[in-house]
Parts: C-alpha cells; sequence; structure tokens
C-alpha cells in the first residue's frame, strides 16, 4: 500500500514559531480549585445540564447530555461539588458569557466506576460509535464536531481510507507533534480502531515533513500493522484542512459543498485519534486534552495535559507566567484562533493552543485599499477570488458573496496574510458567515414555529372533530336508548291490555 503525494493549490508559508514549545515533553498542572464548564464545547445543540446546584460527582461522571445527534455531552472533569448552574465567562472575543458548569474540586480526584470493553475489535462497529458519542469526544483539531456523527456517516458510505491528521500547521501549535512523540503507539491503535468501526481498506498518518521526530515515533508505532502507513507532508499551511490534505494524501478532491466522505476518506485528528482509542479500551470519557502555551511574552513556552475547564490563567502561571503584558491572547492558532477577553475564560474541548503575543509577532500596519493585486486569490487554497467575495461582504451582499463561493471558504487566513493592502479579508468572510449562520438558524426557528402552530391548530381541529363526533355519538346513544324505552313501554302495555276489552276504534 502506497500513496504518492499531490499538489494542493495556493498555500502559505508562514513564520512557524514551533521551536518555542515543541523540544519540551508534555507537562502537567496541579488540579485546579475550580474548573468551568461551558454546555456548549462542540458544534451543534447545547448540552442539557443533568446536575444541580450542592450535586456531588465523581470523575468521568456525565453532567449534561446531548439533545441531539449532532452534539455532545460533558463529564466532570474531577471529583467534587457543583456550586453554579449559569452565566459563566466564554471563550470568545465578544466577552459574552455562556451556560455552563461551575465544579468546585474536593482534591481526590476520585473516578466513577468506568465501562472497560473486553476487547473493542470483537465489538459491532455501531456499538463502539455510540460509546464515542457517550465520551463526548469531538474534533480535537478545533473543528469541534461529535466524532461519533463522523464515524456513524462512515457507516453509511464505503470508506476506503482513514487518514489521521497529524499535519498541525498552524504556527506556534505543537501539541499534536509532541502527542505522536509521546503517545504514538496508543494512536495507531486508536486508528485501527476507527479503520474497523468504518470496515476501511488502509489508514494513512499524515505529517507535515518539518515534524522528524514525530515521523520516526509514528513509523515505529505502525511498522507491524501493513494496513497503516505514515506519511511526509509537505509543510504549508493549511495543510491541515481536511480537504487540502485528502487532495495531498489520496489525489481526490471532495467537491464545493461535498463531505469527505463522498470520496471515501473519513479524517480525523491525531489528538481525536488518541481520545477515541482512551475511550475505547479504557472508558474514559474525554475530559482532557493537551494544550500548546507558547507566544513571546510566556516564560517556558510547553505543552500542558489540561483539565477541561481549567482557567486560562493556571496554564500562564504553570509555563512560569508572563515575561511582559501580551498584544493579543488567543484561544488557538494565530490564523484561526480566537482573542480572548481576559485570562479567566476555561479551555475548552476545541483549544489547541493558548497564545500570549507580543506587539513584534503581530501585523502592526494599517488597512488600505485594495490594489486588485490578486495575492490572496493565488493563496487561496479553495480557489476562490477573496477580492470579490469582501467586496460584497462589506456591503452585507451576502447572497452574492456565496456566489463567489462564501460557503466553500475554510476562513484559513491565507488570503488576509499575503494581502499587501493589509486587509483583515478572513474578518469579513467570518462575520458574513456567522450571519448566514444567524439566518439560517432564524429560519429553521420560524419554520419550526410554523410547524408547531400548524401542527397544533390540526391537533386542536383534531380534537373538536373527535368532540364533535363523540357528543353526536353520545346524543345518538341517547336518543336509540330513549327510543328503545319508547318502544318497550308501548310493548309492555300491549301485553297487559284485558282480553275481551272492545277496541278504541268506531266502526263506520
Amino acid at each position: 500500500m502506497y500513496f504518492n503525494l499531490s499538489s494542493i493549490r495556493g498555500g502559505i508559508h508562514p513564520a512557524a514559531h514551533k521551536d518555542l514549545s515543541a523540544a519540551l515533553p508534555i507537562g502537567s498542572l496541579p488540579l485546579p480549585p475550580r474548573l468551568y464548564l461551558p454546555l456548549r464545547q462542540h458544534a451543534g445543540a447545547e448540552a442539557l445540564p443533568l446536575v444541580k446546584v450542592g450535586d456531588t460527582v465523581l470523575k468521568g461522571q456525565l453532567l449534561a447530555f446531548p439533545p441531539s445527534e449532532v452534539s455532545a455531552p460533558v463529564h466532570a472533569p474531577t471529583s467534587g461539588r457543583i456550586v453554579a448552574v449559569g452565566p459563566i465567562d466564554a471563550p470568545h472575543p465578544s466577552g459574552l458569557t455562556t451556560t455552563g458548569i461551575i465544579l468546585e474540586s474536593d482534591g481526590e480526584d476520585r473516578w466513577i466506576d468506568l465501562d472497560v470493553p473486553a476487547d473493542p475489535f470483537a465489538e459491532d462497529p455501531l456499538v463502539l460509535a455510540d460509546r464515542v458519542a457517550e465520551a463526548g469526544i469531538v474534533g480535537l483539531g478545533g473543528a469541534i464536531f461529535p466524532a461519533a456523527v463522523k464515524l456513524k456517516q462512515g457507516t453509511r458510505h464505503e470508506i476506503k481510507t482513514v487518514v489521521v491528521n497529524g499535519s498541525e500547521c498552524e504556527p506556534y501549535l505543537t501539541c499534536d507533534d509532541r502527542i505522536m512523540r509521546e503517545r504514538a503507539e496508543a494512536i495507531v491503535d486508536g486508528a485501527r480502531l476507527i479503520q474497523h468501526i468504518l470496515r476501511a481498506y488502509s489508514v494513512v498518518i499524515a505529517i507535515e515533513d518539518n515534524k522528524p521526530e514525530a515521523l520516526a515515533a509514528m513509523r515505529a508505532a505502525a511498522e507491524h500493522f501493513g494496513a497503516v502507513e505514515v506519511l511526509a507532508v509537505p509543510a504549508l499551511y493549511p495543510m491541515g484542512s481536511a480537504k487540502q490534505l485528502i487532495q495531498a494524501v489520496t489525489g481526490r478532491e471532495v467537491p464545493a459543498g461535498g463531505r469527505s466522505t463522498d470520496v471515501g476518506v473519513l479524517v480525523h485528528n491525531a489528538g481525536t485519534v488518541y481520545a477515541i482509542q482512551q475511550a475505547l479500551r479504557f472508558g474514559r470519557p474525554l475530559i482532557s486534552r493537551v494544550v500548546t502555551v507558547s507566544g513571546a511574552c510566556v516564560k517556558t513556552p510547553q505543552n500542558l495535559d489540561v483539565l477541561i475547564g481549567t482557567p486560562a490563567q493556571a496554564l500562564i502561571d504553570a509555563c512560569g507566567g508572563l515575561t511582559g503584558t501580551p498584544e493579543r491572547l488567543l484561544l488557538g492558532g494565530p490564523m484561526m484562533g480566537a482573542v480572548l477577553p481576559s485570562t479567566q475564560v476555561p479551555v475548552i474541548k476545541g483549544a489547541t493552543g493558548l497564545l500570549a503575543l507580543a506587539g513584534h509577532e503581530l501585523p502592526n500596519k494599517d488597512p488600505a485599499p485594495c490594489i486588485r493585486c490578486a495575492s490572496c486569490v493565488d493563496a487561496c487554497p479553495m480557489g476562490l477570488t477573496p477580492l470579490d467575495m469582501a467586496l460584497h461582504a462589506r456591503v452585507d451582499d451576502y447572497d452574492s458573496a456565496s456566489e463567489y463561493g462564501l460557503r466553500d471558504c475554510i476562513l484559513c487566513g491565507c488570503c488576509s496574510y499575503v494581502c499587501p493592502s493589509h486587509i483583515p479579508l478572513v474578518h469579513y468572510f467570518q462575520y458574513a458567515k456567522g450571519q448566514q449562520d444567524e439566518r439560517r438558524s432564524a429560519a429553521r426557528k420560524t419554520d419550526h414555529i410554523k410547524r408547531q402552530t400548524e401542527a397544533r391548530a390540526a391537533r386542536q381541529a383534531e380534537e373538536e372533530a373527535a368532540k364533535a363526533a363523540a357528543k353526536a355519538a353520545k346524543e345518538a346513544a341517547k336518543a336509540a336508548k330513549e327510543a328503545a324505552k319508547e318502544a318497550a313501554k308501548a310493548a309492555k302495555a300491549k301485553d297487559t291490555k284485558p282480553a275481551g276489552e272492545p277496541s278504541s276504534e268506531v266502526e263506520s
């Protein structure tokens, strides 16, 4: 089994800055006194709380359940007591709050009894997919799409290749690099379990060629499995995007508006694969993840294994604190991450990194008018025309922007990076996509209300018709009963008339 690399469109080579954190092993930090757990750390519907203030919980216990398939549960990262269910700081640039659960640790870190399968390879694939769903696993590369939904979609297609995404193309981020170096055997095991669930022919573990240690570790772990190939791909941003990685590894292009399953491929991030392996081998839900803490303002940049819900400040403290006031604090990478309003916001499932960047690490020029140089067109990995999309997105003409491919934009930021006028193109597209999502959500809500109203009216009409029918039947039954009584009375009178009594009729 051999895969030949194909080239992808566009792409850029930003300064990597990965050497800041890649050299040190994954570290840990003390158990936080409180954990702040948003109920929506995933794509889809917000999880619904199962606990109330005052409840005591154990590590791994289910705290909130998913109301629909496209959602994910939330589990307790440690044992302790629920002290609040309500608004908490959201890891979002707006600084707004979100609904969450605050868990006060008891310091004992006591686990629940875990349900551990004897041999997951002997389990039915859909049973394993359900276990992944119950573990609350989402895409840990930043997409945060529920992993089990992708697996179940895959079971409805012929999946030829499982791709483990170890490219990690975002600058500064090295969490996947360190996981692949230190937990290679578990990742290969997880990839084979996914292969079993999907009945796929082969597994490709794709790693950018600027990670020689990770490549060596993964090749050593995979050498005894003929269906697993470790492949070095060029270090090019955004190689970590699923569509670009699929094209590079398999030569197949995912159609516009399509999914990877349409071309017989399913992609999972290396960290996600590790989480799946932990769930299927040991019954552990997703309650922690590895996070890169880096940037010029961090004293000792490194990767940390962090409980979900840990405040960002605790990660900074574990790295020796800050050497200065950061110009920008990001959750995620510099290309696609979100600006944090403060260091009190919690780490969530999709948090790949926590970056404290100094001014010299950021573009500092004011935007100028577009000179229509088409640099953004050349850099776009999706083959779009960002300058035309931006022209319409800036004036809220989202329909026209969509005609130029807004829906296919992956928000990678390549266009903004190469723009000589320093126009924040990707910000326009993020805003436009957000507005489109809100419109679609409002339309779905209106349609849902309309259907509910129509269903209620139809139900009321049925109830009224049923009441009318019941009333008519009751009246008919009453009339029939009265008629029967009258008939019985007449018959009785006839039977009791004396013999020989003259008829009341007068003969003519």
